[in-house]
């Protein structure tokens, strides 16, 4: 027999939780808990190494790091869950998804919520939704893998380690939440889980529950860290929308009151149709623990309590919850398109080989030095191009950047519609593009160019291109860097893993050892040279973005308070990437050439080169494989539309030129980027859903926009539930120029009429306006 727990008001589920209440208005709310015992099928808790088994390699969670079995509740989301926590030695605890068809209370619900985990890797499926009408509806569950060591994904429950056969694994373990709409003018019934049996990353479930609602009700107010430059604190309020009735004409403004704190500037919700989400932010001055209401003005006139609410900026510590307080910043969320540029002397040889063996070009010494993985066969190329006694410091004298120009890079960047770049400072090779001062002469200022190529860069941004934000790629550690070989490692047991030895290399052809050009005699890797040119860019260059990478050994915690208090000081809001080897503080997630087929609620921009597979220059690319300008649209359209970012690299040559083609291309791209940046900067997800076919959905608080990656026909049909009531106008904009057309409403969709003007005109991506109704 299923059992279902029905918990009528969060107050009830957790009294540690902030209690809420509608003070005037007809709202309901409650949470279905699903319980799953019937279901489990996996032990994924232990209380020692080897006594759970959750990734069929006899990995698992450290149980006494788990939450308590019982309730947990969300800290981003306020849902609260069933929570299995840990039974006993043998009793499962979470559900390997098989194709279970899981039955529910049949009722209307808001909203489906799931605390999930993968195995080895990222991992995305479907599961069917079924109504009591007959009709079912197909929605991706995804999710991230339990751990992740050098690019750290952080959950919504975070463990400081996990256990392995026979041993603690000191990497963090993580437990994810999935938050899915659900249609709520129907009844649902049941849900069928994907058969994940045969996948390499098997999906794990560990809790599920449904919000069940009526009407117009905020879900969750969260206070953040974040703030203006007059330390306004950023409120984050979620209204849900489970219906019937819509929110429109001149919308509803959103405040905030309690003792001690006072609106300063009110969000605004201008449309919010049955089944949406949004999330508005409320800027507020004052501190305090105290009971908070939010107010709904305009035709709803509601009121909603609620308590334990903590208001205030605090400085940041080193402590992991104080960090973990950190988030992406506005301007970084509404930015979307950023440039990556991989540049230093691995550009001499700019060699990785082509598809189908085509590796990382800036790669080239280490898989030169490492056969087993050497797929591209550098090895062979090295030695028939430059001979047994060329070593990879001997490119140092041929990185000339010559023929490089600071200004036009930073206007190619401009005009290609970016607004912000990432330049690589320091590769795993070791070799800093800035002044590194005393920490290792291994730098651009001593060999090669012999010119502070970061500070060059930075003050063209600064003089030509100020509305650019500028960030600084850096690899924490150094692959044959001997002083960092107390801390060195192996990504994995294989022998062709990735690895960063902390040994000076040996000529693979004469078994010589080879020089590591400009270090200095220091005494300890991270605290004598990492964490000093960590603090070299955030200081002296006034980096925004820390993009680390490859952060396993460091001292970030400490330098991530320093440089946030910092910019605070001075009115800055920075961010740094999930590559800095601790989860608190790691502000956005930093998967390569991938994107999603659904949203993610955390914050993530996808970075990958115009190269098929490289992110320095490689000589064996042909130019007719570079990303095309259609290419890039439609990447940055998609992983817009889904939360993410795109950071596209282009790879200099070592005079400082950038090939003709990918130039090109990124300015052809760039037309269309400008001429529809409404649609994309600035912008937000659609929570009811990212994507139909070919069809991608942005909105602002204005306007909400379709986005077509096909041509469209002249009786262009949208078969998606959108948020457009008679009396709102439809345009086409960039080469549509704001051409109004002729729009109507069916159970099939929205169909617009497009003369075959307007559809010739344009080309890449077709973008559609829809213009709310006062």
């Amino acid at each position: 027999m299923k059992v279902f727990v029905l918990i009528a008001g969060l107050a009830a589920v957790v009294t540690a939780a902030p209690s809420r209440r509608w003070d005037n208005g007809t709202s309901s709310e409650q949470i279905v808990h699903i319980s799953l015992d019937t279901y489990f099928n996996n032990k994924g808790f232990g209380l020692v190494p080897g006594e759970a088994n959750f990734d069929q390699l006899n990995n698992s969670y450290p149980a006494r790091n788990l939450p308590d079995g019982g309730v947990y509740t969300s800290t981003k989301t306020n849902i609260s869950y069933a929570f299995p926590g840990y039974q006993n030695a043998s009793q499962s605890d979470n559900v390997v998804m098989v194709g279970q068809h899981i039955e529910i209370p049949a009722a209307s619900y808001f909203s489906l919520h799931m605390l999930v985990a993968s195995e080895s890797a990222g991992a995305s499926e479907n599961m069917t939704l079924e109504y009591t009408d007959g009709t079912k509806a197909l929605t991706e569950v995804r999710t991230n893998p339990y751990s992740s060591f050098l690019s750290i994904l952080k959950g919504e429950i975070v463990m400081p380690s996990y256990f392995t056969t026979n041993t603690t694994n000191w990497n963090t373990s993580h437990i994810f939440e999935y938050i899915g709409a659900v249609d709520p003018s129907k009844s649902l019934a049941s849900i069928s889980l994907p058969d994940t049996s045969n996948d390499t990353s098997r999906i794990h479930l560990f809790s599920l529950s449904l919000l069940q609602q009526t009407g117009i009700q905020v879900q969750f107010l969260r206070p953040t860290q974040k703030h203006d430059a007059d330390r306004v604190q950023t409120v984050e309020v979620v209204i849900n929308n489970a219906g019937p009735d819509w929110i429109s004409g001149s919308g509803v403004e959103v405040m905030i009151s309690a003792p001690g704190i006072e609106t300063i500037e009110p969000g605004y919700v201008k449309r919010l149709r049955p089944g949406d989400q949004k999330k508005v932010n409320v800027g507020v001055i004052g501190c305090g623990n105290v009971t908070a209401t939010v107010h709904l003005s305009g035709s709803l006139n509601a009121t909603y309590a609620i308590e334990g609410v903590k208001f205030g900026l605090e400085e940041y510590t080193s402590e992991l919850s104080s960090l973990s307080t950190h988030e992406s910043p506005e301007w970084f969320n509404d930015a979307k398109y950023g440039i990556f540029i991989h540049w230093g002397p691995y550009c001499v040889p700019g060699w990785g080989n082509s598809t189908p063996v085509e590796i990382y070009a800036e790669w080239y010494w280490w898989y030169g030095h490492h056969r087993n993985a050497d797929k591209a066969d550098v090895y062979d190329h090295h030695l028939n191009t430059y001979g047994p006694d060329v070593v990879y410091d001997g490119f140092f004298s041929n990185f000339t950047a010559e023929n490089w120009d600071a200004k036009s890079w930073v206007d190619l960047i401009a005009d290609a519609g970016a607004q912000y770049f990432v330049l690589t400072t320091k590769h795993h090779d070791g070799f800093a593009m800035f002044d590194a001062k005393e920490t290792t002469h291994r730098d651009s200022i001593h060999y090669g160019p012999k010119r502070d190529i970061l500070g060059e860069l930075f003050d063209a941004a600064k003089t030509y291109q100020p509305q650019l934000k500028r960030g600084t790629y850096f690899s924490l550690p150094e692959w044959f860097n001997p002083l960092y070989g107390p801390y060195g490692f192996s990504q994995t047991t294989d022998p062709a893993s990735t690895s960063w030895p902390g040994i000076l290399a040996r000529n693979p052809y004469t078994g010589a050892e080879e020089p590591y050009t400009g270090a200095l005699p220091k005494d300890d890797f991270i605290a004598d040279l990492m964490v000093p040119q960590m603090e070299i860019l955030a200081y002296d260059y006034e980096t925004d973005i820390m993009w680390c990478d490859c952060g396993a050994s460091n001292g970030t915690a400490e330098f991530a308070a320093a440089w946030f208090n910092h910019a605070e000081s001075q009115g800055r809001q920075v961010t740094m990437n999930n590559r800095c080897g601790i989860v608190a503080g790691a502000d956005f997630d930093t998967p390569e050439y991938t994107t999603f087929s659904s949203v993610s609620e955390r914050k993530w921009e996808s970075n990958q080169g115009m190269d098929p597979y490289s992110y320095g220059y490689n000589r064996a690319t042909p130019a007719s494989l570079y990303m095309n300008a259609s290419t890039l649209i439609h990447s940055l359209v998609d992983m817009v539309s889904k939360n993410g970012n795109l950071l596209l690299d282009f790879g200099p040559k070592a005079d400082g030129t950038i090939d003709a083609t990918e130039v090109a291309h990124l300015l052809e791209a760039g037309i269309w980027i400008k001429a529809n940046a409404e649609a994309i900067f600035n912008t937000t997800y659609y929570f009811v859903t990212a994507e139909t076919g070919d069809l991608r959905f942005t909105q602002t608080e204005e306007a909400f926009y379709i986005l077509s990656l096909t041509e469209p026909t002249e009786n262009f049909v949208v078969n998606a539930s959108l948020p457009i009531l008679p009396g709102d106008t439809i345009s086409m904009i960039g080469a549509g120029i704001g051409t109004s057309l002729a729009w109507t409403q069916s159970e099939e969709g929205i169909a617009i009429t497009v003369p075959s003007a307007l559809i010739s005109a344009g080309q890449h991506c077709w973008a559609f306006k829809i213009t709310y109704a006062m």
